[in-house]
């Protein structure tokens, strides 16, 4: 095999799992090729000659897979996402391992499905994401959690969201396929795989092969109006699927416009990205070929 490896030097841990992988899954006349970014070097560009290989390995966090999803856009390049980063949120949603041994046995047998990609389009600039873009609460959460990614892992977030329980609040115009939505609270989710720590899931079913985007807008007046929401979305993982309450208001569609008034920041995968609203996210369907462990293909198969 022929293997491309997007190795981020800066993602999460740094503990250097990605060199075991390389060991575990290399065979004799195989070609492994290893190319390597602190954040100077864009990812883009390490993936150039990408159809040359039969596998990329994208090592990282969720917004280096997503970037190199992106890139791999309807190219049919078989991508492994490779969890080095805090969250994983992607691995999580696969149903995917995390011992580098094991994803090597995955990456030889390289079996396969299609997922949709979506792209945020904000300011002239186009961007890909993988799990979701918020705009408001969420990206604040992003953005006061970063310092203290390394020190507690995914506990940051929520340390995060406990520190800002009193989020700026502004008037909320979402745009879906031409029709618009006005109300007022916290943020927007724009979502493409549901889960995020805990196996917490905004929506009753994951479902990132339907060709759209689910689109949940945070109505509440302050943090402590969305807990009845996060409990619901707990009970999700019994099989009770509780209505969400009146916190949030979910849709779906295939282009998402989000404004707000006052503008709120925005993320997506994690990526704090210093924009604010407004943004267009939009679905690219089927675009990913991913490599999926047998969980992962008895879910979304």
């Amino acid at each position: 095999m022929k293997a491309l490896i997007i190795n981020n030097l800066a993602s999460g841990y740094r503990d250097g799992s990605i060199y075991d992988f390389m060991r575990a899954f290399t065979q004799d006349g195989d070609e492994v090729c290893m190319r390597s970014t602190d954040g100077a070097t864009p990812i883009e560009g390490l993936l150039r000659d990408a159809s040359e290989f039969d596998l990329v390995v994208a090592s990282g966090g969720d917004g280096t897979v997503a970037t190199v999803a992106y890139a791999l856009a309807n190219t049919k390049v078989p991508l492994l996402p490779y969890p080095a980063g805090t969250a994983n949120l992607l691995s999580l949603n696969l149903a995917e391992p995390n011992e580098p041994h094991a994803l090597a046995k995955l990456a030889r047998r390289c079996e396969t499905l299609d997922f949709d990609v979506a792209e945020i389009e904000s300011a002239g600039e186009k961007h890909g994401f993988m799990i979701m873009a918020g705009a408001g609460y969420d990206a604040t959460i992003m953005e006061s959690a970063a310092p203290n990614k390394k020190l507690f892992g995914p506990m940051a977030y929520f340390l995060a969201a406990g520190a800002n329980i009193a989020p700026q609040h502004s008037k909320i115009t979402v745009t879906i396929d031409g029709v618009r939505h006005e109300t007022e609270g916290l943020g927007v989710l724009v979502i493409n795989f549901s889960k995020i720590q805990f196996d917490i899931s905004f929506t009753h079913t994951n479902q990132p092969r339907d060709g759209k985007l689910d689109v949940a807008v945070l109505k509440a007046k302050n943090a402590v109006e969305l807990l009845p929401a996060m409990l619901a979305a707990m009970l999700d993982r019994d099989g009770e699927f509780p209505e969400r309450g009146d916190a949030l208001e979910l849709y779906q569609g295939t282009e998402v416009t989000v404004e707000a008034d006052p503008a709120f920041d925005m993320q997506y995968d994690g990526e704090v990205t210093k924009k604010s609203t407004p943004f267009t996210a939009r679905i690219l369907p089927g675009a990913c070929r991913m490599v999926v462990s047998d969980e992962g293909r008895a879910l979304f198969e």
